[in-house]
């Protein structure tokens, strides 16, 4: 299956480890080419010469501080003038502290609220006119929790299922640019994410670690944990061509860990 993206600019953020790095590689070895970006730049200069080792698209990097507006303005600039026109924009971000609704204060919502979702409608915002030029593609990662709450984790809980009603209200409104808009929630994936927060509950129920993995596993029907690289072929068929009159939806990568229909 041709995919069609060879040529194609994308800027994929928190893209420096995770999710997000699964992705700009899945992107890169389909001939996308990619800016990276993180708040280290260290740590995106090691992830750019891995990729340039791919042999396929173009690889740049702009460290970036997503609850600044200024930083994503800056970085929507760069994307262009380093790479092109975009084409392709992948939301992501790390996910909030986990607590319980009496743990945080004020100032915990608000940062939240600029790290989980605030820096996604920057970005869509900064980008638009590339992609509304490109007929692009967004593609908004969020949570399994957008269809399940996951407790102990009230902040994602909610900003994460505001990128899902963001998502569905852009599709119909950027429709006629041509523009699609997609939500991609990921389950229980191999991530640094993933192994703080399996932490945190080893801790907070006095298990080992190793325990909880294994009830987390029996709560998922294919019984393991997902790779990134699993996720990322989902975006990026999401992106690509293929998936041509796909839009306004959420799509779970979780293994079928969430029962809801």
């Amino acid at each position: 299956m041709d995919l069609n993206l060879k040529g194609k600019v994308a800027l994929v953020v928190a893209s420096s480890q995770g999710l997000g790095k699964a992705i700009a590689t899945q992107l890169v070895t389909e001939g996308v080419d990619v800016m990276l970006t993180s708040r280290t730049a260290n740590k995106l200069a090691v992830v750019k010469e891995e990729l340039l080792q791919l042999k396929g698209g173009r690889v740049e990097f702009c460290p970036a501080d997503l609850t600044s507006k200024a930083d994503i303005t800056a970085l929507v600039q760069q994307t262009r003038e380093k790479l092109g026109t975009i084409d392709i924009l992948i939301n992501n971000s790390g996910g909030p502290p986990s607590g319980t609704f009496e743990d945080f204060s004020d100032e915990d919502w608000a940062q939240a609220f600029e790290l989980t979702l605030l820096n996604y409608i920057r970005c869509i915002r900064e980008a638009l006119p590339d992609l509304k030029e490109t007929g692009g593609r967004i593609i908004n990662i969020t949570s399994s929790s957008i269809k399940q709450p996951i407790p102990n984790l009230i902040l994602s809980n909610t900003f994460r299922t505001g990128i899902q009603g963001l998502g569905k209200t852009l599709a119909e409104e950027f429709a006629p640019y041509g523009i699609r808009i997609n939500t991609v929630a990921p389950g229980r994936i191999e991530t640094d994410r993933v192994q703080s927060l399996d932490a945190a509950k080893a801790e907070k129920s006095g298990q080992d670690v190793g325990q909880v993995v294994e009830g987390n596993k029996k709560a998922i029907p294919l019984g393991r944990y997902g790779q990134p690289e699993e996720f990322a072929n989902v975006v990026t068929f999401l992106v690509s061509d293929a998936s041509s009159y796909v839009t306004g939806s959420s799509i779970r990568v979780d293994g079928g860990m969430v029962k809801s229909l």
